[in-house]
């Protein structure tokens, strides 16, 4: 299922037939326990998360521990849950990523408030930290969804120093 399908962004396609896989089903079972508003919330969160950690072409094993610790956090999911969220995430990050990267951010702006905005800026610093480095494509990429958040660049700088030391071109 594309991202921006289940985001209500994208027109859907034709219904799944009975030839779907059982992961298909089992992952869709999974999800439906969540109301659709929070569903939708989560999977563009996480899916910018996904972004910026893959924008150095590397989601690293502790960037995807931390988007899984902040998506159980955020949404009370089960451990199961939260693996599920973060490796279709990560999925449509590798997949789509430069296809649906500002629509899905833009998508999150509008229907998130500014308090959502912020936790989720200050969550993709901590996605990229969690390896020890924020390369500069992250940082770039980290800059570029501020922008389409809405935020100025004061703002977003003013929270990027509070990561320097995890700076790779400060790390130098």
């Amino acid at each position: 299922m594309s991202l921006l399908r289940f985001l209500g962004i994208a027109k859907a396609a034709e219904a799944p037939t009975s030839g779907a896989t059982r992961s298909v089903r089992e992952i869709a079972a999974k999800l439906e326990r969540l109301p659709v508003e929070t569903a939708r919330h989560l999977a563009g969160f996480a899916y910018v998360l996904a972004r910026v950690a893959n924008a150095d072409l590397d989601i690293a094993a502790a960037e995807a521990d931390e988007i899984r610790r902040t998506v159980r956090m955020l949404a009370g999911l089960s451990a199961d849950e939260a693996d599920l969220v973060v490796e279709i995430a990560r999925s449509q990050a590798r997949l789509l990523g430069g296809t649906e990267n500002y629509v899905v951010t833009r998508e999150f702006r509008r229907n998130s408030t500014p308090i959502q905005r912020a936790q989720l800026l200050e969550c993709l610093y901590a996605v990229t930290a969690a390896d020890g480095t924020i390369s500069s494509a992250e940082s770039r990429e980290i800059a570029n969804v501020a922008e389409e958040l809405g935020f100025t660049r004061a703002e977003a700088n003013a929270l990027r120093t509070r990561y320097r030391e995890k700076l790779a071109e400060f790390q130098r």
